[in-house]
């Protein structure tokens, strides 16, 4: 049986891949690629790798992730080295932890290689720092996912810390509800930034009252950064 590599693919830059990551994927005999990495990457495959696209859209998934955890096992019957490559980390709201534990529980061996998160980078990349001692001395991570049933103790974020939502572009207008209604102020800093790290990324700067108007035309994937670091943005370009 071969080795599942968990491999992060980083925030879309190509030039935010690891050389880990990298040395992998040029040995690789087989990738699975998600919908959030730069395409460029495959690129650097050898010549006769396998190319397999389970990406997956809001409202739309290529296969189911159960299929997907099937499909690395059928794999790694096949190949030496299958390549599992998703956009970011591939733990964080990546699904990495449920595929290692299915390929755990059919002794399937597997390796998590980190990629720079999209958490910190898209930010960083457009020279908005996410914390600073004097504004933020912490940061909290959640996504944006607009799920049917509330599971979110959203009183726990009436604090100074930074709050990052992902892939919460299309639930910015409840979000933003939200958090006025547990005290936040009307007009709390808030940065949204659409595709980082690449040529096509767009900042957006309002604040919680107007950036649901602000953001209509925005594209995913995008990133929703809400704190008064914010206000670094404008000083730091």
């Amino acid at each position: 049986m071969g080795k599942v590599y968990i491999t992060g693919a980083g925030p879309g830059d190509i030039e935010l891949l690891t050389i880990k990551a990298l040395k992998i994927i040029k040995q690789a005999d087989v990738i699975v690629y998600d919908n959030l990495i730069n395409n460029d990457i495959l690129n650097e495959a050898k010549e006769n790798c396998e190319f397999i696209y389970v990406g997956k859209k809001r409202s739309h998934h290529t296969l189911k992730q159960e299929e997907i955890n099937e499909l690395l096992y059928n794999l790694s019957s096949k190949y030496n080295i299958v390549v599992r490559l998703k956009g970011g980390d591939p733990t964080i709201f990546g699904r990495g932890a449920e595929e290692a534990l299915y390929l755990k529980e059919k002794n399937i061996e597997f390796e998590f290689i980190p990629g720079v998160s999209s958490i910190y980078a898209v930010a960083e990349c457009e020279n908005l720092p996410i914390t600073h001692r004097e504004l933020s001395k912490g940061f909290r991570v959640v996504s944006g996912h607009k799920s049917k049933k509330e599971t979110l103790n959203w009183e726990s974020f009436n604090t100074e810390e930074t709050i990052i939502f992902l892939m919460g572009l299309h639930n910015i207008e409840n979000i933003a509800k939200k958090l006025i209604s547990i005290g936040k102020p009307k007009n709390y800093p808030v940065a949204v930034i659409s595709n980082g790290t690449t040529k096509n990324s767009k900042v957006v700067i309002g604040t919680l009252e107007d950036i649901y108007k602000k953001t209509k035309d925005l594209n995913p994937p995008a990133i929703i950064i809400v704190g008064k670091v914010v206000e670094l943005y404008k000083k730091l370009n």
